[in-house]
């Protein structure tokens, strides 16, 4: 009898553990099941391999930052670049006939200390990267051909009958240009001079 009941109480007990084990794994992934996200509003300063950005937050006083996060006072700052604004064609042409305001007209000169009308546009032109015709006539009759209100900075103008004169338009209503002997590279109004018809190379 004696034995025979420590054996019963040996299988119950085995029994009874086995299903305490069965009951804890179904409770576990009950819970596991069940759990729902927990938000904590905890800040830490996150660093990420290859990601310029850093998110800073506070932690209680006591509790141990995790591997990988960076104490906000040993966190060097994180600087971002600007990228420069690209310059369009045009404006590159326009800002190379800016810079010879002031140089003087002559006859035949194609800069880049003195000019003609259609040598300050090539001049400006071959600074951008842009070959073009050399006289006023040639000039005009190239390119494509720009309405008078669709000018954009770069393009290029003509003035009087047969194209005899050409600038630069230069936006507000404006040209660059080599006037004639005696003055120099300067701006005027596009309506100063009869319109002949506008060109662009770019």
């Amino acid at each position: 009898m004696g034995a025979h009941s420590i054996k019963a109480s040996s299988t119950g007990r085995r029994v009874a553990t086995a299903g305490l084990l069965a009951a804890g794994a179904a409770v576990a992934g009950a819970g596991t099941a069940a759990a729902a996200p927990v938000t904590v509003d905890v800040p830490v300063e996150l660093r990420l391999p290859g990601v310029p950005a850093q998110v800073t937050v506070d932690l209680p006083e006591g509790i141990a930052l995790p591997a990988g996060l960076v104490p906000v006072a040993q966190a060097a700052p994180v600087e971002f670049a600007t990228p420069a604004p690209e310059i369009s064609t045009g404006q590159r042409i326009l800002d190379a006939a800016s810079t010879r305001v002031g140089s003087p007209y002559a006859w035949g000169a194609t800069g880049p200390n003195s000019f003609d009308c259609s040598g300050l546009t090539s001049w400006a032109y071959k600074e951008a990267g842009i070959s073009i015709p050399r006289t006023s006539q040639a000039q005009i009759g190239g390119g494509t051909q720009v309405a008078k209100a669709d000018l954009q900075p770069g393009d290029i103008v003509a003035f009087y009958s047969g194209a005899s004169h050409v600038g630069i338009y230069a936006g507000n209503g404006q040209v660059v240009h080599a006037p004639y002997s005696g003055t120099s590279v300067s701006y005027a109004p596009l309506d100063s001079m009869p319109f002949y018809g506008a060109t662009r190379y770019y």
